[in-house]
This record gives C-alpha cells, sequence and structure tokens, in this order.
C-alpha cells in the first residue's frame, strides 16, 4: 500500500457520540481536478484542525489520483475510490480496475452504485444486479462500501421514492452475509438534488432515512437496521449540514461540490455536538 508514515498526523477532537453509529462523511471528488489542484486543497484538509472523535472521514477520489491521496493526506482521512468491478481477480477487464487491486493500493473505501453510474454515461448503466454484485466483491477483497441508491425527480414527486430505494436495495438480501453488512454504508442520494443545489429538507430526508431504516430492520435484520450508517448526499454542504445530521436516522453525508473546497471541513465539524 501507497500510504506511509510520512503522512501528515491527524487530529481529534472529543465529542462522544450517544447513539449506536459514529458519522461517516465521505466526499466524491467525482471526475475533476489536476495534480496540482488537488495537492493544493489536500494541504488545506491536512491544516484544517482537529476531527471529531464520532466522525469517520474519507475522500473518495478519481483513480488516478488515489497514489496522491494516499501519500500526502493526513492520516486520519481514508481514501477510497468511486467505482470497482466486478472481476475478482486479475484478467481481461480492459478499462475496469478491481476491488482487490484498490485494496492492494491502500483504499480501505468504495463508492458503488452511484446514480450517475448507474444511469450510464454514454452507454448502458450499472444495474441493481451488478451494483449488488460489486458490492459484495468489494467486501469479499477488505473494502467497506459506501453503497449509493435514490430516486429521480419525478419518482419523487410520484410517491415512489421508497419503492425505488427498495428495487434498488433488493439485490443485496441474497448476496450479502449477515457479518457482510458490518462493511457497508447506505448513502442516500436523491437524484434530483445532486449538484443542482437542490436539498431535501432535513425533514424529507430524515423520513427516506427512516424507510430505509425499516427496510433493513424488516428485510436483514434488527442488528444490521440499528447499527448501519445512512448517509444523507445532494448538495449537502458546510450550510446546511448540521440540520440534516441532527436527524435521528441521518448518519453522515456523501459529499459532491463541497468536498472539493475548504467547506468540506465545515460539513465534518457540522455534526451535532454533545
Amino acid at each position: 500500500p501507497l500510504a506511509t508514515s510520512d503522512c501528515p498526523k491527524g487530529s481529534s477532537v472529543a465529542n462522544a457520540t450517544t447513539g449506536p453509529r459514529t458519522y461517516l462523511i465521505g466526499g466524491n471528488w467525482k471526475s475533476n481536478g489536476t495534480c496540482e489542484s488537488h495537492a493544493a486543497l489536500i494541504k488545506v484538509f491536512n491544516d484544517a484542525g482537529p476531527i471529531p472523535d464520532n466522525v469517520d472521514v474519507a475522500l473518495c477520489v478519481p483513480f488516478i489520483h488515489i497514489p496522491l491521496a494516499l501519500s500526502m493526506l493526513r492520516d486520519d482521512i481514508a481514501v477510497g475510490a468511486q467505482n470497482c468491478g466486478n472481476n475478482t481477480k486479475d484478467g481481461a477487464f480492459t478499462g475496469q480496475i478491481g476491488a482487490h487491486q484498490l485494496k492492494d493500493i491502500g483504499c480501505t473505501w468504495v463508492i458503488v452504485g452511484h446514480s450517475e453510474a448507474r444511469e450510464g454515461f454514454g452507454m448502458a448503466g450499472e444495474t441493481d444486479e451488478l451494483c449488488a454484485e460489486k458490492c459484495k466483491v468489494a467486501i469479499d477483497k477488505g473494502l467497506n462500501v459506501m453503497f449509493a441508491i435514490g430516486e429521480k425527480k419525478e419518482e419523487r414527486e410520484a410517491g415512489t421514492t421508497m419503492d425505488v430505494c427498495a428495487k434498488q436495495l433488493a439485490p443485496l438480501k441474497s448476496l450479502l452475509q449477515p457479518e457482510d453488512w458490518s462493511k457497508v454504508a447506505v448513502a442516500y442520494e436523491p437524484v434530483w438534488a445532486i449538484g443542482t443545489g437542490l436539498t431535501a429538507t432535513p425533514e424529507m430526508a430524515q423520513e427516506t432515512h427512516a424507510q430505509i431504516r425499516k427496510w433493513l430492520f424488516d428485510n436483514i435484520s434488527e442488528e444490521v437496521a440499528l447499527n448501519t450508517r445512512i448517509q444523507y448526499g445532494g448538495s449537502m454542504k458546510g450550510a446546511n449540514a448540521n440540520d440534516l445530521l441532527m436527524q435521528p436516522d441521518i448518519d453522515g453525508g456523501l459529499i459532491g461540490g463541497a468536498s472539493l473546497k475548504a467547506d468540506f471541513f465545515n460539513v465534518v465539524n457540522g455534526v451535532p455536538k454533545n
């Protein structure tokens, strides 16, 4: 792995969690930036001060910038990728990067099922079944997964939000073993709020998060429902993070645009103070 002892040491500040779950703030840099711009941003994050001790922070960066992040980023921020292949080993998988390779280089997290990948980039998008398969492969290779789900605007307006989320979660039920769920965070991202500046109200987000947790209770187990972190994604930023994170079933965020700015640490520090 490329992470070295030369990485800057992080620091934490006490903020004890009263519930069963610690917060998870994930950054998704998407297909943005250069080596120069990311090195400058990493310096900003390295100098951003302590992280509350009930918050896990991970940055999911473009594949080509993973070595840069692993070699420069403070040691209390984990590094992840934004997708992985469904291949379980080396082979003729042109253009794919396997979860075993991400693990080998030093990643600890990967995003699977992001709506942009589900939609496709001028090609067929990833199916619910493929996303679940990738999730299982990543877990089996030693990675933690932010498994993204969420509805489109027309689905929200039609009142089918949870139907869509349940359909996206359903293939995990047969693929994952009970112990696998400790490696999964569910990232609820209403597609209509990603990168648009629109944000679900805290009450709207909480309602869907509670329904997702009930699905886990009804379909997996009470233990998994209690312990699984459910992140909110969809234009979360420093200005609205605290109001969202105050909700009882919102356990963090998957942050897009704000993770490319110093404002990312306003989200990290936006967790409720105990």
